[in-house]
């Protein structure tokens, strides 16, 4: 019996992605302790991480940018993008991708959930079918590799990833609808790591195809 009631916890039914002006600060102050010659790449809407906030932050900071349009000569002094954004165990995480529970539902022993049940349940357990898909950026391939923080607890994405929705398992655990899912940034950088290990993709890029396919918003 699958449970629905109105979002409580983060007042959307979407997969959002907030990104941290704090984390840049502090990623971009820590690269100009060993090079101040640097512009930062803003091209691409500076991966997903949205160049209006990224160039602001930048310009506080006195470091130049590297936008669409510019003189091909200043990218020989371009920072690396791993460190200005957090990843790849650089600085600190500015984007995280978060999601709410939208319903849950128990699952019994070898009963199947999603396209062609590649997951099947090795005991009775309850899922969660959690916002955000591939047409949100969530490459496929992370289904049933990686995991999502759910109410401080890892809990793994399983079966294969829909178009706007995908499937966790709560192995026990409490979960409700409007819950928030964090499936990387913030708390867990292991949890991107774990994305780029089941896809052969760069933290960068898999950031990048979230942030410019969600909603975005910029916190402090």
């Amino acid at each position: 019996m699958s449970v629905e009631r109105t979002a409580r916890g983060m007042g959307t039914r979407e997969a959002r992605v907030r990104v941290s002006r704090g984390a840049l600060r502090r990623n971009i102050e820590d690269i100009l302790r060993w090079t101040t010659d640097i512009a930062i790449d803003l091209r691409r809407d500076a991966c997903g991480h949205g160049a209006d906030l990224v160039a602001g932050v930048a310009r506080e900071l006195g470091v130049r940018i590297y936008s669409e349009g510019d003189d091909p000569a200043g990218a020989r002094s371009l920072a690396p993008l791993d460190a200005v954004y957090g990843l790849a165990g650089r600085g600190t995480p500015a984007m995280t991708l978060a999601a709410p529970v939208l319903s849950t539902k128990p699952l019994r022993a070898g009963e199947g959930v999603s396209y062609g049940y590649r997951f099947r349940a090795e005991r009775d357990t309850t899922i969660a079918l959690v916002a955000g898909g591939y047409a949100q950026g969530l490459v496929r391939a992370i289904g049933g590799h990686a995991e999502t923080l759910l109410n401080g607890s890892r809990r793994r994405i399983v079966g294969r990833i829909a178009m706007d929705v995908h499937v966790v398992d709560l192995e026990g655990a409490g979960a409700e609808p409007g819950d928030e899912s964090v499936l990387f940034g913030e708390g867990d950088p292991s949890l991107l790591a774990a994305w780029a290990a089941a896809t052969g993709m760069t933290e960068l890029e898999l950031a990048a195809c979230v942030g410019r396919s969600v909603e975005r918003e910029a916190i402090a």
